[in-house]
């Protein structure tokens, strides 16, 4: 290899675009590290100013329903902020929705997901639409639903945190359901 360089043999010019340019010895950086930004965001941003920067709202397409008929609703969650943001969740169930405080719409005891923190970001600006629906019964039992009867519902949603209702970070509508 040391008779190729030394022979001239490969030529080298800085000014000519096609042939091989002289080595330089000094070492620059390519591209700058990235620190991602959830944990920019832990570090910098102040809770209070992460929950304020949040809204999350709960919408159905109409207010009344007949027995028996699907709910659907939609729940938007937006961030405001021009920066990125992460929410600490109680664990890996990010959010929840609930009827009439019956989470799921289930009327039985639930054990809940495991209680491990993760977080749920959202880049700025973002809005985050999740569809849902509700099918106007409630679960009794293990394998059991019963019909909801004609009357006012509430339909709410909330991110998995502590304080969802204080922080901002929960919405709620209510709908009627109206005999068939």
């Amino acid at each position: 290899m040391r008779r190729i360089y030394e022979s001239d043999a490969l030529y080298r010019d800085d000014d000519e675009p096609g042939a091989p340019r002289e080595r330089q010895r000094e070492t620059r950086p390519q591209a700058l590290r990235s620190v991602p930004s959830g944990s920019l965001s832990r570090w910098l941003v102040p809770d209070r100013v992460r929950y304020w920067g949040l809204s999350l709202e709960v919408e159905t397409p109409r207010a009344e329903f007949r027995v028996g008929e699907h709910v659907p609703f939609l729940v938007t969650m937006k961030n405001s902020l021009p920066f990125p943001v992460t929410i600490a969740t109680r664990s890996p169930l990010l959010w929840t929705w609930h009827v009439d405080d019956h989470r799921g719409a289930s009327k039985l005891p639930s054990e809940g997901p495991p209680e491990e923190e993760r977080g749920f970001q959202f880049e700025r600006g973002e809005r985050k639409r999740f569809r849902k629906r509700w099918d106007g019964m409630f679960k009794v039992a293990a394998a059991e639903w019963e019909r909801a009867p004609p009357g006012e519902y509430t339909i709410g949603a909330s991110l998995n945190v502590d304080g969802a209702v204080e922080k901002g970070l929960y919405s709620e509508t209510t709908v009627t359901l109206r005999p068939e």
